[in-house]
């Protein structure tokens, strides 16, 4: 049994490192989106194999879906302009040196990690564990521990969305063209399975691998599913909507919740005593609606228009 798991994971292994090269050196564009998508999939496996299942949730949807999904946008949108027909690399250059490198340097790094103790503070967040709230460690970081981390991330998400509408409107048309009639369908069928998995995931968060992270990301996920089936984007440009308070409400929450702190004679982010579950729970809430929406921001590529102005065809 030994011996298959280790035959297992070598293939996988050289899969990650086989669909890499592809990604990067492939001379047709589709080619290396469907290498980085395949590359992410396996990844997520990967993320299961070393027992990191919350890594391998966002990296399924966030890394191979919603990241596969922008490129495959990009790529439409590229193969309406003239093309050139031209390789992206040039065959043969990488050989002489860089990928005798890379692999010496791969080699290195998995002899030093092989005998190496395992880092980090697991111990000690073990040990605190009883008094965070929930009963799994990575929730118990994200939002209590380490909270502070988890506002900068969302912090991140959100100056990303503010940067991209503010470069204008996004540009029509959002879905690419379709290689199957049999797609829309299919969007339609699976958009409510992506809703009950990210809320799953979301009550899970507590007590096992999940929480507010891969929750949005599935949710923002199949709301990109949903453009790409055709769906008109719901969130609109007007001024005097809610969407931009929705969008802000994960970094409002978790900041009201760092204050509320402080304002009860805490440290910034230390919960009054007994109040740690009520907190997460709301912020796991707050947090993930706010990634889902944020996810499916970035992927309008712009500020979003009124629906009567989204054009088929530029």
């Amino acid at each position: 049994m030994a011996l298959v798991v280790l035959a297992f994971d070598l293939l996988l292994a050289a899969a990650l490192i086989w669909l890499a090269w592809q990604a990067t050196r492939a001379a047709d564009l589709f080619h290396a989106v469907v290498s980085f998508i395949v590359f992410g999939l396996l990844m997520a496996l990967a993320w299961v194999r070393l027992e990191a299942p919350d890594v391998a949730l966002a990296e399924a949807a966030i890394g191979a879906g919603a990241t596969g999904a922008l490129l495959l946008s990009a790529l439409d949108r590229l193969a309406r302009r003239p093309r050139r027909h031209a390789p992206l690399y040039e065959p043969g250059t990488a050989w002489g040196f860089w990928l005798p490198a890379g692999s010496a340097l791969l080699a290195m790094l998995t002899l030093a990690a092989w005998n190496l103790p395992a880092p980090g503070l697991g111990n000690e967040i073990l040990a605190s564990l009883s008094a965070s709230g929930v009963e799994h460690a990575v929730t118990a970081v994200l939002l209590n521990f380490r909270a502070l981390d988890t506002l900068l991330e969302i912090g991140v998400l959100l100056l990303a969305a503010v940067v991209i509408w503010a470069l204008g409107q996004a540009p029509p048309p959002l879905v690419p063209s379709m290689p199957s009639p049999a797609l829309p369908a299919l969007g339609r069928l699976l958009f409510p399975i992506f809703v009950l998995v990210a809320a799953y995931l979301l009550w899970r968060g507590s007590h096992g691998p999940g929480g507010a992270f891969p929750a949005g990301a599935v949710f923002g996920a199949g709301g990109i599913l949903m453009l790409l089936a055709g769906a008109r984007p719901w969130i609109r440009s007007s001024e005097h909507g809610p969407w931009r308070l929705i969008l802000s409400l994960g970094m409002a929450v978790l900041l009201a919740a760092g204050v509320a702190g402080t304002l009860s004679g805490q440290d910034f982010f230390q919960y009054p005593k007994g109040t740690a579950a009520s907190f997460i729970l709301v912020l796991e809430v707050a947090a993930g609606l706010s990634i889902a929406l944020l996810i499916f921001a970035l992927y309008l590529r712009g500020k979003p228009r009124e629906h009567g102005s989204w054009g088929a065809a530029e």
